[in-house]
């Protein structure tokens, strides 16, 4: 499964929503599955496998159009955003970005997003489909709450199209491109350029796969044109839901869904890098009251990484002690392409979660072993500078 949202195996009769890339999809092979109410490519013509090994060894084009982008404007557009989230926004430098969380006032994770504090007097904000609708009320909400209280802040949905260029000749692909030397250009930062001659891209240094690479927001009526300048680089092919889901994995990285949710904090879910120690002395954020305690009380159950051999570990697996105790679930998980053995993430009691304990997994009724490994399980490579 692709994540909360992948239908590939039920008829579903409501209409789906079509990235600009669909038809460009379709006649490259693309095989179309729903997720998350849209119809995106799982796979090309090469296999599964072969797509996840070409984006580690060179790069590939993964299109994320269906993620919701957002700009944020105003004189309280920092104050506004961190009013919704765990991050520090108000210390990052000019298009400079970083992962956050939406929370609720539980505590729990309503999403996972990227914030980028541009210096063209906007926030750029980008979330997942699968909560497109959900977080664009929770912003318009808190957006009226705002602007009642005289605070100066508005919102933008953005039509436009995102495409990940993901894999270690991202640079040199790219560089081809764009005016802008990439090598100053360093993880989570962020610059409006042409790309390929295309007016009003802005290209950012992230993705979802660990590995080196950028996420264009293009404008949707030249998507399919920059796609094609793209992929006449021999180094380039289309990836599609399948390895992005591989990929994510082997890096460490949450899928929302799965892996976190409203029913999980950020210390549960080892996410406690994201809350800004600003936010942390000021507890100012939503949940605070019960995130904070978390952090130094720790909490009854950890998402951990877990390696294992034998059939492949799949969500909901149950996880036991060795003495066959159920102590957590699994969340994600498939056979590493890389590592050519099983990875997994999960939750288990927080004394099963230090690195190294043995435990199983419980796959078709048989109990098969399982270690508790460090994240990511494929070192990560993003580019930090030389």
């Amino acid at each position: 499964c692709y994540g909360s949202g992948c239908r590939s195996c039920t008829r579903n009769t409501v209409a789906l929503k079509k990235t600009p890339l669909y038809e460009f999809h379709r006649a490259q092979g693309g095989k179309m599955v729903e997720f998350a109410g849209w119809s995106m490519p799982v796979q090309y013509k090469d296999s599964h496998i072969n797509s996840h090994m070409h984006t580690r060894q060179h790069c590939s084009i993964f299109d994320v159009s269906h993620m919701l982008q957002t700009k944020v404007y105003g004189r309280d557009r920092v104050k506004f955003i961190e009013s919704l989230i765990v991050g520090d926004i108000a210390e990052l430098k000019d298009n400079q970005g970083t992962l956050s969380l939406f929370t609720n006032t539980k505590g729990g994770i309503m999403d996972d997003l990227i914030v980028t504090k541009t210096d063209q007097g906007y926030l750029y904000v980008v979330s997942n489909a699968g909560c497109a609708d959900k977080d664009s009320a929770h912003m318009q909400a808190r957006l009226q709450e705002f602007k009642a209280a005289g605070h100066d802040v508005d919102l933008e949905f953005m039509d436009e199209s995102l495409i990940a260029l993901q894999g270690p000749s991202m640079a040199q692909v790219l560089q081809k491109g764009v005016g802008d030397d990439l090598r100053k250009l360093t993880f989570m930062t962020s610059v409006l350029t042409p790309v390929f001659g295309i007016q009003g891209c802005r290209v950012t240094r992230c993705g979802y796969t660990g590995e080196d690479g950028v996420e264009i927001s293009v404008p949707s009526g030249d998507i399919v044109s920059l796609t094609e300048k793209l992929l006449a680089d021999s180094e380039v092919k289309l990836a599609g839901l399948g390895a992005r889901d591989s990929l994510r994995l082997e890096a460490g990285l949450c899928l929302y869904g799965n892996d976190i949710d409203e029913t999980t904090t950020p210390v549960e879910a080892s996410l406690v890098w994201t809350i800004g120690k600003r936010r942390r002395q000021a507890r100012d954020f939503p949940g605070a009251d019960i995130i904070v305690p978390q952090i130094k009380a720790k909490t009854q159950r950890k998402r951990v990484g877990l390696i294992s051999t034998g059939p492949p570990v799949r969500q909901h697996t149950p996880i036991l002690s060795s003495d066959g105790r159920v102590i957590g679930e699994v969340t994600s998980g498939c056979p590493s392409p890389c590592l050519k053995q099983n990875v997994a993430m999960g939750y288990v009691e927080a004394a099963f979660s230090k690195v190294g304990t043995s435990m199983q997994v419980e796959v078709r009724k048989k109990e098969v072993p399982a270690v508790v490994s460090k994240m990511p399980f494929v070192p990560t490579k993003y580019y930090m500078g030389q």
